[in-house]
């Protein structure tokens, strides 16, 4: 395949982090008795804080405590994951080695704050396999407009119709086709729409067979 670059989201991609925020929020909801959480959460992967905001107090009402919620579900968080304790999806560091070996240019394209992403790649060892990372605060415009993709593409100098992009979400998905990139999606809390099959050129099951299918290195079985 004639690509140069590989796009990776974060959340949910290279750390099995939303399944770890959803295990907080589900802990608050216990703790509340706030009901239904499945219901507004779900709507909530890959959006921004704020849209998150505006999900829940549009389910459980204007008066719904959001950000007094989510500064004690951060709490919790940092103290249990901080320091490279945060779960890593099965296959990442196989996955990168093979790309740099391979000579792809690879970068991460998250909507979480760039200073958050490179302190929890720097955490978990991966940081030196990428060669850019682009947090949400470095663009106007979150997924699924395209901006972030583009701005990763333009610091790789790939055209973005040579870059690969990895992601979970649906707004990831959209943002990756709008750039007019190869969108594969890993699913992960979402499961894959016929919206995604659509707009998504591969959709696998896991990273291992990322590597495998998309890059050529089986596995001894």
């Amino acid at each position: 395949m004639n690509k140069c670059a590989v796009i990776f989201d974060m959340d949910g991609v290279i750390f099995d982090s939303e399944r770890v925020v959803y295990n907080e929020w589900k802990a608050l909801s216990e703790k509340y008795g706030f009901k239904d959480l499945d219901i507004p959460y779900m709507k909530c992967i890959g959006v921004t804080n704020e849209r998150t905001r505006r999900i829940f107090q549009e389910f459980y009402g204007a008066d719904f405590p959001y950000d007094r919620y989510r500064e004690e579900q951060s709490r919790s968080y940092h103290e249990k994951y901080d320091g490279g304790r945060l779960p890593l999806k099965p296959g990442i560091r196989e996955l990168l080695q093979c790309l740099k070996e391979k000579d792809y240019r690879t970068a991460v394209a998250s909507s979480t704050r760039s200073e958050v992403v490179r302190n929890q790649l720097r955490d978990a060892g991966l940081l030196a396999y990428f060669d850019v990372v682009i947090g949400g605060d470095l663009v106007k415009h979150s997924k699924p407009d395209p901006e972030i993709f583009l701005t990763a593409a333009a610091a790789l100098d790939c055209p973005p119709g040579s870059c690969f992009v990895i992601e979970d979400s649906y707004n990831g998905i959209r943002a990756a086709f709008a750039a007019g990139m190869v969108p594969v999606m890993v699913p992960d809390m979402l499961p894959p729409t016929e919206e995604m099959k659509e707009r998504a050129a591969y959709i696998l099951k896991d990273l291992i067979a990322v590597r495998e299918d998309l890059f050529s290195v089986k596995t001894d079985t």
